[in-house]
C-alpha cells in the first residue's frame, strides 16, 4: 500500500472535496443544480471506493482523504438544510457528532497500523442520508411534488443508523486496539 500516489480513486475523493464550494454556492440559488452537484458528489463516494478496490490502488492518502471528503459534503449539506430551515438543527448535531467521532476512530486505528473498514450499517446510512439530502433541497422543485415527507423518513432512518453504526464502530475500534 503506497503513501502518496496520485491516481483515479484519490482524483474523485478530491473531486467530491472541491464540490462541495460548488454545491453550497448553487444550492441557494438553484436547489435542483444544488441537488445535482449533490448528487454528483455523492457518486464519486462510491466510484473511488470501487475503483480503489477493484484495481487494487488503495493508498493511505486514499483511506485518509475520503472519510474526510465524505464528511464536508455530508456536514455541509446538513448545514444548509439547517439553514433553510428543512432539517432541525438537534438532528444535524447528532449526525455530524457521528461522523466525527468514527472519523477519530478511525484516525486512530490508522495511527497504529489498525485499518476498521466500513461497515454494511454505515453504509446504508450513508444511502439513507443521501436520499434524505436530495429529497429535501428538492422538496418543492420538482413538477411541484413535495418530497419533505420522504425527506424526513429517510433522515430519520439515517439518524437511527448513525447512533447504531457510531456504536459498532466504537465497539469494533475497542476489540482491535
Amino acid at each position: 500500500m503506497s503513501t502518496l500516489r496520485l491516481n483515479l480513486p484519490t482524483v474523485l475523493t478530491l473531486s467530491r472535496i472541491l464540490l462541495v464550494p460548488v454545491f453550497i454556492f448553487s444550492v441557494y440559488q438553484h436547489q435542483v443544480f444544488g441537488a445535482f452537484i449533490f448528487g454528483i458528489a455523492s457518486i464519486t463516494d462510491y466510484l473511488d471506493g470501487y475503483f480503489a478496490r477493484h484495481s487494487g490502488e488503495i493508498t493511505k492518502l486514499g483511506i485518509i482523504l475520503d472519510p474526510i471528503a465524505d464528511k464536508f459534503l455530508v456536514v455541509s449539506a446538513l448545514i444548509v438544510l439547517v439553514d433553510m430551515e428543512r432539517l432541525s438543527a438537534w438532528i444535524a448535531i447528532v449526525i455530524i457528532v457521528r461522523e466525527f467521532l468514527v472519523t477519530g476512530i478511525r484516525a486512530v486505528a490508522l495511527s497504529k497500523n489498525v485499518i476498521i473498514p466500513a461497515e454494511m450499517g454505515g453504509k446504508v446510512k450513508t444511502f439513507m442520508q443521501v436520499i434524505a439530502v436530495l429529497c429535501l433541497i428538492l422538496m418543492g422543485s420538482i413538477f411541484d411534488i413535495d418530497l419533505y415527507d420522504i425527506g424526513i423518513i429517510f433522515i430519520w432512518i439515517a439518524l437511527a443508523l448513525s447512533v447504531i453504526s457510531g456504536v459498532q464502530y466504537t465497539l469494533s475500534f475497542w476489540k482491535r486496539i
